[in-house]
Parts: C-alpha cells; sequence; structure tokens
C-alpha cells in the first residue's frame, strides 16, 4: 500500500495567500501535498482534520501575520497539533520589523527557520532552507517511502531496536513489521523458500537475502567492505579506529592529502554525535543538522577522496609496530597493518546500574538518543536522563512525539554541563520538564517498560509514573579495552597525550606533541583523548589536526629521520 501524500500548511494573509502558493506550488506539489489557510482558526480546523485521519503534516509555513492572529501564534498552536512537523516563519520584504522577532523565535526553538518569501524567480536560499528541512522531516518522522531493509518480528522484540538504529544511522531505509502486517509476508515467504528457519527477528535485504535473528555485524557486511578487502600484508598509512567526528575528519583530510587510510568502527558511523537528532551549534549549519545526516555526509566525503569504511567491524586488539615495523591492528576480519594509527572510538554511555531498568533495554530503555525509538514514544510520557548536549539534544527531538518529556539530572541544574542555546530551548518547549536532584531507581512492566521510578533526593522521596520510553545519556566510558595496557592512559581510561603523557615516554627531555600518545606513530583525538573538549566542533577539529601530525611521522619514518628507539615500541 502505498504511503499517504505528506500535507505542506501554507497560512498566510489572505492579500498573500497566492503568492505564498506560488513559491511553494511550482517546486513541492509534484511531491507534497499543498493546503492553503489564510487564519488560524481556519489553520487550526486544517491540522484538527489532517490528525483525525493520520495524514502526515511535513510543514507549518505562515507569514508573520494572518487574519486573526500573529504567525508566531499560529505555528505554536499548530506545534500543538502536529509536533513533528517544521515551523518555518516567512518574512515579506515590507516587514523590516520582524527580522527581531524572527530572530527571537529560532533562538527559543519556537520555529526551526526564519525566511524572506521570494520576490522574484529562483530564489534559491529559500528553496534550500525548505528542501532541507523537508528532508530532515523525512530522516526523523517521515518514514521511508521504500523500504531496502525489512524487519519483521512480534512486537517488544528486544533486539528490533539495535538493528533498526544501526540501518538507521548508516542512512538505509528500514521498515519494521509484526508476523501477521501484510508487509512481512515476502520475507516469510523467502524464508521458507530458502529453508531459512522462521526466528524473529526476520531480516530481508532486498530482493536478495534474507538472514535470521542476525546481528549487526551481518548486516555491516551486506552493505559494506570488510578489511580483507585489503589484502594479505598490505599496510595502508593511517589507520583511524572510529568513526565519530574526529574519526571521520581525518578521513577526509588523510585521503583527500593522498593517504591510504582506513576507518574501522565497531557499529554505525557518526559516534555519539551520530545518534543527535539535532546540533545547531556546529559551524556552517545555521539551520542545524542532526548528527546522522553529518556522519552521513562526512563518510560521502571522505569515500569519494578514497578511504575505506568498514563498519560493524570490531577492533579486538593491538600490537605496535616495532622499529620502524608497522602497526597491526587485529580486528575480526582479519589484522589491518599501518604505519599511523589514530584513535578516535570515542567514549560510550556510562550503564545506569539498576537491575530493573536493564532488564528493559530494547523494550522501552535505550543507551543513547535512539532516534528510530522515538516514533514509538507517540502520546506517551518519556524520560531522559543526563545533563550534557546530548540529553537535551534527545529531549528535544523526542517531544516532537511524545506527549511530555523530563529530563531527569542529578545536578542542581542545567547549566553546568549544558549549552545555553539548548536550555533556552528546553525553557520554551511546554512539553518539557527538568527534574533536578534527582535519578532513576526502578522500572516496571510486563513485555515492555510501562513505568519508572523517580527518586527525589532533596525531598527524600520516591515517585513512580507511567513512561513508554526511558532514554539513557550518562556521563563517558572510555571505548578502549582493545589497547590492552599498549599506550598510556589515566586512571578513568582515557588516552594520554602530548605534555599529558608520562615522562618516561619523552624524548630528550620534550614531550609528544599535542595529540601524539606514549607509542610513536600512535595519535588520539576526539572524546577518547583526555582532556579533551568534548563538542563534536573540537573532535572534528581535532581529528584534521592529527592528519599533520601522521604526516610529520610518515615523512620521519620514510626519510630514516627518526630515532630507532623511538620507532619501537
Amino acid at each position: 500500500m502505498k504511503p499517504p501524500t505528506p500535507v505542506i500548511m501554507l497560512i498566510a494573509a489572505a492579500e498573500h495567500a497566492e503568492e505564498m502558493r506560488e513559491e511553494f506550488d511550482h517546486r513541492y506539489a509534484a511531491d507534497y501535498d499543498l493546503q492553503l489557510a489564510t487564519t488560524l482558526s481556519e489553520s487550526m480546523t486544517m491540522a484538527q482534520g489532517l490528525n483525525a485521519r493520520g495524514l502526515p503534516v511535513a510543514m507549518f509555513a505562515a507569514t508573520t501575520q494572518v487574519g486573526d492572529a500573529t504567525g508566531l501564534v499560529t505555528l505554536q498552536c499548530l506545534h500543538a497539533v502536529m509536533p513533528a512537523a517544521k515551523r518555518v516563519m516567512v518574512r515579506l520584504r515590507s516587514e523590516p520589523w520582524a527580522v527581531e522577532e524572527q530572530r527571537v523565535a529560532q533562538i527559543s526553538g519556537q520555529i526551526e527557520a526564519a525566511l524572506l518569501l521570494p520576490s522574484g524567480p529562483r530564489d534559491e536560499e529559500f528553496h534550500t532552507a525548505v528542501t532541507e528541512l523537508l528532508s530532515d522531516w523525512g530522516w526523523s518522522a517521515g518514514g521511508p517511502e521504500i523500504e531496502l531493509v525489512n524487519i519483521v518480528a512480534p512486537p517488544g522484540d528486544p533486539n528490533v531496536g539495535v538493528l533498526r538504529d544501526f540501518l538507521d544511522r548508516q542512512g538505509i531505509p528500514t521498515g519494521v513489521w509484526p508476523p501477521e502486517a501484510p508487509h512481512a509476508a515476502k520475507t516469510l515467504e523467502m524464508a521458507r523458500s530458502q529453508g531459512i528457519e522462521i526466528a524473529y527477528p526476520l531480516v530481508r535485504i532486498a530482493e536478495r537475502e534474507v538472514h535470521a535473528t542476525p546481528d549487526v555485524r551481518v548486516l555491516g557486511r551486506a552493505f559494506g567492505a570488510t578489511v580483507d578487502e585489503l589484502g594479505e600484508g598490505h599496510v595502508v598509512d593511517l589507520a583511524i579506529v572510529g568513526a565519530g567526528p574526529a574519526g571521520l575528519a581525518a578521513a577526509v583530510y588523510g585521503a583527500s592529502e593522498g593517504l591510504s587510510t582506513a576507518v574501522i568502527k565497531a557499529d554505525a558511523v557518526g559516534g555519539q554525535a551520530g545518534t543527535s537528532a539535532m546540533i545547531r551549534n556546529y559551524l556552517g549549519f545555521p539551520r542545524g543538522i542532526s548528527g546522522m545526516r553529518l556522519a552521513q555526509r562526512a563518510r560521502f566525503q571522505a569515500t569519494r577522496f578514497g578511504a575505506g569504511i568498514y563498519s560493524a567491524t570490531e577492533v579486538t586488539g593491538f600490537t605496535p609496530g616495532y622499529r620502524g615495523e608497522p602497526h597491526v591492528l587485529e580486528t575480526d576480519d582479519g589484522p589491518v597493518c599501518a604505519r599511523a594509527v589514530l584513535i578516535s572510538t570515542g567514549v560510550a554511555y556510562r550503564r545506569l546500574g539498576v537491575e530493573e531498568v536493564e532488564g528493559f533495554v530494547g523494550r522501552g530503555v535505550y543507551y543513547g538518543a535512539a532516534s528510530s525509538a522515538a516514533r514509538e514514544c507517540e502520546g506517551g510520557h518519556v524520560l531522559v536522563v543526563g545533563g550534557g548536549n546530548s540529553a537535551g539534544q534527545a529531549a528535544i527531538h523526542l517531544s516532537r512525539f511524545a506527549r511530555s518529556v523530563s529530563i531527569v539530572v542529578r545536578r542542581d541544574g542545567l547549566a553546568e554541563t549544558m549549552s545555553d542555546y539548548l536550555i533556552r530551548e528546553i525553557e520554551a518547549n511546554p512539553r518539557i520538564v527538568v527534574r533536578t536532584n534527582a535519578e532513576i531507581v526502578g522500572a516496571s512492566g510486563t513485555d515492555r517498560l510501562q513505568h519508572v521510578t523517580i527518586r527525589f533526593n532533596e525531598e527524600d522521596q520516591e515517585l513512580t509514573v507511567p513512561a513508554c520510553g526511558l532514554f539513557l545519556l550518562l556521563g563517558a566510558h572510555p571505548c578502549v579495552d582493545w589497547l590492552d595496557g599498549t599506550v598510556a592512559r589515566d586512571a578513568k581510561g582515557f588516552v594520554l597525550t602530548g605534555r599529558d603523557v608520562p615522562q618516561e615516554f619523552w624524548r630528550d627531555g620534550l614531550p609528544p606533541e599535542a595529540l601524539a600518545t606514549s607509542v610513536p606513530g600512535v595519535f588520539a583525538a576526539g572524546d577518547i583523548r583526555a582532556g579533551s573538549m568534548k563538542r563534536v566542533a573540537a573532535a572534528s577539529g581535532e581529528g584534521a589536526g592529527a592528519v599533520t601530525l601522521v604526516h610529520h611521522w610518515l615523512e620521519a619514518v620514510v626519510t630514516g629521520t627518526c630515532d630507532p628507539d623511538a620507532c619501537a615500541s
């Protein structure tokens, strides 16, 4: 069955209504159902009707004044009915006074874009903003038009969330269906025809293969290359372990500058940043960009320059090179030899440690933002635990689906750990409430999460509340078990670089370079590095900067100017 055509609703004062419609009609009428209203009351009646019929609205675009209200009030009212739709305020050229109103509305997160209505043909800046927002809506709320992967499983299967999250972050359109659904019939038929025993989740990849209870590794190999394509004994110039912002930036700069580059990632590209619903303070994206889309763009950019990216490939061990010999990374697909290594594995969210909660992981409880689970929370109450930017971004994204969102933090507030722009958005969002000096101490449910118990430490009281989702974004645990003592780390496990490296590893009384570790030819960047800033832009900068140090190292090895002892581990 063909999915319903998404709606773009235009709201404009009567004297500008036709101008507004014409601007959208010639670009979007083929793919969207354009509907026009001239007053707040008319637009609300229209939105409630669409909502009742289950028709998706991708965007509300309103002029600064409509027939019976301001554009901002109109967008706020419509947002209450359909919070997943994007909100655009359109200013006329005769309204310079509206610039400040648009600016304030954007800062507080009440609209996604403030635009100037074109007065001539081909205003590509206007339409770039509109298409970017529609694209983001399609990824986060619209669902895939065409399924490349079909997952069949009974509701509540805890393994589905892991597979769906991996596929979404890889940019692979995926549908999830119960076994009795018509969309599941072909997958079940293919499995039986191939003699595959029916076990869930059952995953069909396009028309070519079916897998019963696959893990992420199986899916990764179905859609990407494996490290064995490098060939036995092949040595790359730079091996990057981890594909978050630091690793992807290093891949782009390394490959673009002629280094043979291999990126090895245990799951999907993007790291923790890849799960962020919307990053608004990354340079060059004034309307923001989701972490997933940023990671996808970086991946395409790196592969365009020739970098090999190997997702769902876990590094299990590391042997430093001896006297100029290449370093060896052991993976579950075989060894990767490299003249230089960049460690950019980032961090994983810390486990909550509450046994009752752990029992619902994948069934309403998620570590990380788990954007694919947001649609399952429609109309319910969800809780986000954590006070960092990732938690704030997750709460704002979830508020587009859930009836209400509670942010639970142990601290007195968010100011110490979260960016100011996110705090302002949260304060302006009526669906989000912040619970301070609080922690999660229990959970209950039948097949999936239904209730969560919050402890308020100052009042020494506990409260059990209904919940359809609990998203845990707690602290940071470094992902470096595979190093097994080969590289110097601090007491918490983060990799030491530069002047922080113990003096026993210094040469001639001088510390390693800023991003160099205790092992010559091995560098670290991003969240895994001790003392790093824990921000996307900072990680990207470190990844790019590390490539310069890799060049210096490779030149020294090739020319033989490095101290033989310094080339030993």
